[in-house]
């Protein structure tokens, strides 16, 4: 898919969770690496979204990610791009800006990270939770010849996966 049709699709669904939170007066936030923030912009682009988005964070870095309230010693018994690590994302951000669901979500795209013996270009992981469900999901992205491609591409697959989380906790 082509960067026009991955950014509307990503326009489309997000839309539609920012809508669906300010309808239900709920709020979230997100913890973010592999997606350096997208996602909270993409929430962010549909009017109305300051009511619901609560804050946002942004931890490309382990250290980052230990500053922020991921224990240290998941990312070392996991490794960095694990479902713990991006549950322990969500988990923190959720703590520091308490909100009704939070993403937490990690990855590698197309290089291997040196840093990182758990690096695999492709492979993200990703968790949603509330105060009643948690969606804690792996998936494997085809390498894109950009990096926004990647990014686009994991944020439709984790707001596809938020949409549905929605459907399971509360009435439309």
């Amino acid at each position: 898919m082509n960067n026009e049709l991955l950014l509307a699709k990503a326009h489309e669904i997000y839309r539609t969770i920012t809508n669906t939170l300010i309808r239900h007066k709920k709020t979230i936030t997100t913890m973010e690496s592999c997606t350096c923030g997208l996602i909270a912009s993409l929430i962010s682009d549909t009017e109305g979204s300051s009511a619901v988005l609560k804050g946002a964070f942004i931890t490309y870095s382990n250290t980052a990610k230990i500053a922020c309230g991921v224990p240290e010693e998941v990312i070392r018994q996991y490794g960095v791009y694990s479902k713990e690590t991006a549950l322990c994302m969500a988990k923190a951000a959720r703590a520091k800006y308490p909100s009704d669901y939070a993403i937490g979500i990690t990855g590698s795209f197309s290089n291997v990270d040196p840093d990182n013996s758990d690096s695999v270009p492709g492979f993200i992981c990703c968790a949603l939770i509330s105060d009643t469900a948690e969606d804690v999901f792996s998936f494997e992205l085809p390498l894109y010849s950009d990096r926004f491609s990647s990014k686009l591409a994991a944020a439709v697959t984790a707001g596809e996966h938020l949409l549905n989380l929605f459907k399971e906790t509360q009435d439309d």
